[in-house]
């Protein structure tokens, strides 16, 4: 037996069974024997002679509905040349996500701050939690659906799931290695990594480089894809009933009066509901409103190479406030944030970059005044704030429509995710 890779309590097979539309009764048992698997610990250490093994043949349908057939409401994964998505990488690539050597304290992976069972995100947390409880400055956004997104991170410092992929490492405040090298040591002298990456890549031992590590990563994030909610059966199936006259009211208002689809973007064959831009909203602005030429000043001495910026960002709760500038350098982006997908956002409680709303409804009350619950209720517009995020003058019906259309678009796999963050939010509510 080798020790140190081991299968992951939810299963890829069981996730992606879901997600391609396929049984959930047969998911569900996939994910019960994943968790049967785990108590043992021989059971669910590798062997190398099991890494060796062909890919699921349910991965291998997977990849290539994904890649062909997406779930219903979503458009075709795009793919890099560089790194066309196969089973074998996305098998590995979760066994990397979930690998907590990877941090200085042997405690932190990807899977921390994006775990499966809450929509891969860390919720209730409004912020994450690294190394030795450190905290960043922002919310956890959800792995699913982001092979959508046109750049990684709130303020999109990165343009790829790959790029993206190799940060958290380096971060202080995320998993805090010095450098890649011990990532390197660990895939290259562990037996039952030299299967997988034998697998995936046709390398092995010295052979193997971040870049093959960060791939297989990308990999598996690329194919966490979820639709087949309620609303796409209704809007994109024509199945009447699958959503409640509450929710199809609120359709209407997220179409007209509340301007939602200006950046949730819906298109007559499918629903990314995200613009992929980027806009100043006002949440978290008042950290640095009085301050600003100096915040952003600091942040250019500062700004000397990529990491320093990651390092910034979320190591400084003034610097993190400057948002899409980081990276642009131009001043009208300050505070300006990538519009995120709405997909699942009953499961991924807290909202907004920094967690700061606590339910969906309050996510809505604020756009309806358009100034944050834990703000000055009389302050103006900060003077970077986007040209649409104005007051929509609501009805309370209206507010209550609108957010019961939001929770309809919770595919069937984030169900249980769903229930139990919308618990959170009525208990957040109740100690308003």
């Amino acid at each position: 037996m080798r020790h140190g890779v081991t299968i992951s309590v939810i299963s890829v097979a069981a996730l992606l069974a879901a997600a391609c539309g396929g049984p959930k009764e047969e998911a569900a048992k996939d994910e019960t024997a994943a968790v049967e698997t785990a108590k043992s610990d021989d059971a669910a250490t590798m062997s190398a002679d099991a890494d060796r093994a062909p890919a699921p043949q349910a991965a291998i349908q997977f990849v290539a509905q994904i890649m062909g057939e997406p779930p219903l409401g979503l458009p075709p994964v795009s793919e890099p040349a560089d790194n066309p998505t196969t089973a074998e990488k996305v098998r590995l690539g979760e066994i990397l996500f979930n690998d907590a050597r990877f941090s200085s304290t042997g405690e932190v992976s990807c899977a921390t701050c994006h775990d499966a069972t809450k929509a891969f995100t860390d919720g209730p947390l409004s912020v994450s939690v690294g190394v030795n409880g450190l905290t960043g400055t922002r919310n956890a956004p959800t792995v699913i659906n982001s092979a959508y997104l046109t750049s990684q991170f709130w303020d999109g410092r990165r343009p790829t799931l790959e790029a993206q992929s190799k940060d958290p490492f380096l971060n202080p405040v995320e998993m805090n290695l010095a450098n890649h090298d011990p990532i390197l040591e660990i895939v290259r002298s562990d037996e039952a990594y030299g299967g997988l990456f034998q697998d995936a890549f046709g390398v092995t031992g010295a052979a193997v480089t971040i870049d093959h590590v960060a791939k297989a990563i990308a990999a598996f994030e690329r194919v966490v894809v979820s639709g087949n909610s309620p609303f796409d059966r209704w809007h994109f199936a024509g199945e009447g009933g699958a959503i409640s006259k509450a929710a199809e009211r609120g359709f209407d208002v997220f179409m007209n009066d509340g301007r939602c689809v200006s950046c949730h973007t819906i298109s007559q064959t499918h629903a990314l509901f995200t613009d992929n831009k980027f806009h100043n909203l006002g949440i978290g602005f008042n950290k640095i409103e009085a301050d600003t030429d100096r915040v952003v000043g600091h942040f250019l001495e500062i700004a000397r190479t990529d990491q320093e910026v990651d390092e910034a960002v979320l190591g400084d709760a003034q610097m993190s406030e400057i948002g899409r500038f980081a990276v642009s350098r131009e001043m009208q982006d300050i505070g300006q944030f990538k519009t995120m997908t709405l997909r699942n956002i009953a499961a991924t409680a807290p909202y907004m970059h920094d967690g700061s709303l606590k339910t969906l409804r309050q996510v809505v009350e604020f756009y309806n005044t358009t100034i944050s619950p834990l703000e000055d209720q009389n302050q103006a517009p900060n003077p970077f704030q986007s040209g649409g995020i104005r007051p929509l003058n609501l009805t309370e019906q209206q507010i209550d429509d609108l957010t019961a259309f939001l929770e309809t678009l919770t595919s069937p796999e984030f169900e249980d995710a769903a229930r139990a963050s919308l618990a959170y939010q009525a208990q957040a509510s109740g100690s308003e």
